[in-house]
């Protein structure tokens, strides 16, 4: 069971939640996402536990408690998107623009809009 850590401060390393999260269990993979220009945390993690008894134990144990002076989001992390349901759309598209050819509606050149 994989779950999502939210709200980690700016310093928080993998071996702070292995020995977070060990408490609960043997997580079997921690890692937070750590931001490469400035080398720190970007707030966030992953902590992955074999046992799914063990990811739910965690999640009821430590969602809502303080770490590092930020109080936790822990929940079951949501499978990485880019299909259709994935709120950016199909392959991952942010959208801009229309994109069905149709240009009647569009304003002549040099149209202002105030």
């Amino acid at each position: 069971m994989k779950l999502y850590i939210g709200n980690l401060p700016f310093d928080a390393r993998d071996e702070q939640l292995q020995e977070l999260f060990g408490t609960f269990g043997t997580p079997s993979t921690t890692k937070v996402i750590v931001d490469p220009q400035r080398g720190r945390s970007r707030g966030f993690g992953f902590v992955e536990f074999d046992d799914p008894a063990q990811g739910r134990a965690a999640i009821a144990g430590l969602h809502g408690t303080e770490f590092g002076g930020r109080t936790l989001v822990v929940n079951e992390a949501r499978p990485q998107g880019g299909g259709m349901n994935d709120r950016r759309g199909p392959r991952g598209s942010f959208g801009g623009g229309r994109g069905d050819g149709d240009r009647s509606e569009r304003r002549p050149s040099g149209g202002r809009r105030f």
